[in-house]
């Protein structure tokens, strides 16, 4: 069986990896979006639902789940590394101490909520989509791509508000973030519908490749399966 990745799988890793860690460290800002107060994070997190769809049309769902354990592990180390070195002292020279602290310092029940709606609607994101692909043979891919975005931002929302502030604030503003959120981030997908069908038509056009999980395990833990 043929490992290799293309450059243009690469790139696109890539851009998946950073997408992610970067809409982190921005989620520390919120911003008033005419009245609506939305987090830096909503403005390039679901770029990664997107590659997440573009890769899992092309290359399948066993390329999907190596990106997406790649990006938590790298993630992972990032928020890791970021939380040590606020437990260090600043130099007396410096006084960005406290504001490096509040981008870097995430709580650990906050992060905790992150990494596991991340690793849940990424994986449903893309199993949703390798499966329609195969009951759709092939066809309807925009109407693919919003459902199993959907179906990943819904479930991405769901497990990380409770997680993260339940029981710090009302569950009625819980449940009001969530659907903000899930909205918001599903608008961007159908937003960016066609700049993705030009991408995933190009790459297929330039690979020559289009997967179609037929025979594909589905456990995503199975990594060395890739």
């Amino acid at each position: 069986m043929n490992k290799n990745v293309s450059v243009l799988f690469m790139l696109l890793s890539m851009i998946f990896v950073v997408s992610l860690i970067a809409s982190n460290l921005f989620e520390t800002k919120v911003i008033d979006l005419w009245g609506l107060e939305i987090t830096g994070g909503l403005l390039l997190f679901p770029i990664s639902y997107i590659i997440n769809d573009c890769i899992a049309e092309v290359w399948g769902f066993k390329k999907a789940r190596l990106i997406i354990w790649s990006a938590f592990m790298l993630n992972f180390c990032v928020v890791g590394i970021g939380f040590l070195t606020t437990l260090l002292p600043a130099s007396a020279e410096w006084d960005g101490g406290e504001h490096f602290n509040f981008i870097f310092g995430l709580a650990p029940r906050i992060a905790l909520a992150s990494f596991i709606a991340f690793l849940v609607g990424s994986f449903l994101n893309a199993y949703v989509m390798s499966k329609m692909k195969i009951a759709s043979k092939g066809k309807n891919f925009s109407l693919r791509a919003i459902v199993s975005t959907v179906v990943g931002e819904t479930a991405d929302s769901l497990l990380f508000f409770p997680i993260a502030f339940g029981g710090e604030m009302p569950w009625s503003l819980i449940f009001k973030l969530m659907c903000i959120q899930i909205f918001l981030k599903s608008f961007y997908e159908v937003l960016a519908l066609p700049l993705t069908i030009r991408v995933v038509k190009y790459i297929k056009r330039v690979e020559k490749v289009d997967t179609f999980d037929t025979d594909t395990s589905f456990n995503v833990f199975n990594i060395k399966d890739i």
